[in-house]
């Protein structure tokens, strides 16, 4: 029976009846263990493990061997040496300086940075390379440094760029998580390279952190400080799974998630694992319902190769994502304990709407999303393709507080996050259910949606509110008005585009006008997601580190601080014109993807 044949809600209901946890169980319990450090043995047992199971149903596979850019810890300490001699216990995040054989020594300063109240503001950093901050250069330079928080690279990179001789931060409770703390997204390359923390950096537990920092108030503090990491280029397995669509196979909706882990690694991510798991084996059952392709992989590299899988696979299938890639679709840490909300989720304006809708039909409850952060293997952004999730459902914030729970960045909200202790305990096999009714649902609207269901007309407005937000920091002292003029015309242009489009979602994906308006809408994405998401080039990959809405016009927050006519201000209002300069010509651009589109 063909797709056209059966509505798309009683398609919906077959492949969610189709749903079951046998085989998450399965992949769970061998997943248990194994420790799928990148590169390692136990990481390409699981990739083979997965690939056997997808052979068995006969699911088109295919096993790359990439070399990828790893660096994996495997031992740091920290020693008082004054006032009194002892040993406290420390981890060292992936790409921090390796000391070898060596060590270094030198007096501690503290320096206040504070701890992440939220997901939202966990990779952030109060400090400027230029000293304005809580700490100068001057207090800084030659010291050791002893900060609150994650070893994120922001704050690595920001304290770094004030001359510290090492860092120590003190993790927000009592374990310690491991982490990564280069800027560089995926392997370096000339551009990049010279971004590689050049100091070494360790993390300790919140209580040893907070003794520490008495001595240190109480007088002079010198330590020594040991890491060692191996570093170097490994092959690793990147698992790719597809399953062609009847009408529109050369259109492909990418879905994805990491294989690796810190330790076992249950909550982060072989729930999501044995999710991209289930996904293939229903949509591989029902795979005549589907009206476009959809390409399922599982990344190696996440955690010490700073998304080194995903970005491989994007720079070595850029053509192909450019000219054919729908969506993409992250799947991390679903179906942990006590994430019984779905609240700050990523998702890019566009699909806003769309995302609402799908979570409140599959699990009945509602949904609130957030701006994508510059994180989890959203390494698709610089090509320009819409993306929506990363994390999913999340325990209620009433709930984490109640525990005493700090922000962590993954197992829906548990602090077991990046731990020894994140093991079966997180499952929880009803929740991941519910997530898994979240995806089907979200990914069957998007392959078989006639037209493709992203409104960027909700970008536009995003845009203007940025635009005000941009012209009230800069106030007289620079005009976004240009701007402006070119996101009222594309506004108006997207308003008569999404009427006609109005018109054809009752037509078959084949229809030549329904194919028109998917090609300009995913022309839209190619130029205003770069624009909302990157500084870089489209076939480049921007720094792991927070990035402004509209990067380009993100120095107008700083001409406040500068005198009107100084050299200071009047080097921000020639970054600002080349901003508004690229950002005029991506609004023009984007006018005429849809003028001449899905208008017949």
């Amino acid at each position: 029976m063909r797709v056209d044949a059966v509505s798309d809600h009683e398609i919906e209901q077959q492949v969610l009846q189709s749903l079951s946890l046998d085989d998450a169980r399965a992949l769970l319990d061998r997943f248990s263990s194994l420790v799928r450090e990148s590169g390692s043995r136990d990481e390409w047992t699981a990739a083979r493990w997965i690939a056997a199971r997808l052979k068995s149903w006969g699911v088109p596979h295919t096993l790359h061997d990439p070399e990828l850019f790893l660096s994996v810890p495997k031992a740091a300490s920290l020693e008082i040496r004054v006032p009194a001699p002892r040993t406290i216990r420390a981890k060292t995040p992936a790409f921090s300086a390796s000391t070898g054989r060596g060590s270094v020594r030198g007096r501690i300063v503290y320096v206040p940075t504070g701890y992440a109240e939220g997901v939202e503001s966990l990779f952030d950093s109060p400090i400027g390379a230029a000293g304005n901050g809580p700490a100068g250069r001057k207090e800084i330079q030659g010291k050791i440094v002893l900060t609150e928080g994650l070893a994120t690279p922001k704050k690595v990179a920001d304290l770094a760029a004030l001359g510290a001789r090492a860092l120590i931060f003190m993790n927000p409770g009592q374990a310690i998580h491991e982490g990564i703390c280069t800027t560089i997204w995926g392997a370096p390359d000339l551009d990049s390279i010279g971004r590689k923390p050049a100091i070494p950096v360790i993390a300790i537990n919140r209580p040893d952190g907070q003794a520490l920092k008495a001595q240190v108030d109480a007088g002079p503090v010198e330590v020594t400080i040991k890491t060692k990491l191996d570093e170097g280029w490994k092959r690793c397995p990147v698992l790719v799974a597809e399953i062609p669509g009847t009408d529109d196979p050369e259109r492909f909706v990418l879905v994805h998630g990491h294989i690796d882990s810190w330790h076992q690694g249950i909550g982060d991510n072989a729930t999501g694992d044995a999710s991209l798991m289930e996904l293939a084996r229903v949509f591989w059952q029902h795979r005549g319902r589907l009206r476009r392709t959809v390409r399922i992989a599982w990344w190696p590299g996440h955690s010490t190769g700073r998304y080194a899988g995903s970005t491989w696979y994007a720079d070595t299938f850029a053509q192909e994502l450019d000219e054919r890639c729908v969506a993409q679709v992250d799947i991390d840490s679903p179906g942990c304990r006590w994430a019984t909300e779905y609240s700050g989720i990523s998702w890019m304006s566009e699909a806003d709407a769309f995302c609402r809708a799908a979570i409140r039909d599959a699990t009945g409850q509602d949904a609130s999303g957030e701006r994508p952060h510059q994180a989890g293997d959203y390494s698709f952004n610089n090509i320009g393709i819409t993306g929506f999730y990363m994390l999913l459902s999340t325990m209620p914030e009433a709930l984490r507080r109640d525990k005493g729970y700090y922000a962590v960045g993954g197992c829906g909200a548990n602090i077991q996050w990046h731990t020894e202790d994140d093991t079966m305990e997180l499952v929880d096999y009803d929740i991941l259910m519910n997530d898994l009714r979240v995806y089907v649902v979200s990914l069957l609207r998007v392959l078989n949606a006639p037209v493709h269901p992203f409104d960027f007309r909700l970008v536009a407005q995003e845009f203007g509110r940025t635009l005000d937000g941009y012209q009230q920091q800069a106030g007289p002292a620079f005009d976004f008005g240009p701007a402006r003029a070119a996101l009222d015309r594309l506004e108006s242009d997207l308003e008569a585009f999404y009427g006609q489009v109005q018109e054809l979602t009752r037509r078959p994906v084949g229809d030549p006008a329904v194919q028109s308006a998917c090609a300009a809408i995913r022309r839209l994405a190619r130029i205003l997601v770069p624009l909302n998401f990157t500084r870089e080039g489209r076939f480049r990959h921007d720094p792991a580190v927070p990035i402004p809405p509209l990067p380009d016009l993100a120095p107008a927050a700083g001409l406040a601080r500068h005198p009107a006519g100084s050299h200071e201000a009047r080097v921000i209002q020639t970054s600002l014109l080349r901003g508004r300069n690229r950002v005029v010509a991506a609004l023009n651009h984007a006018r005429r993807a849809v003028a001449g589109e899905g208008r017949n």
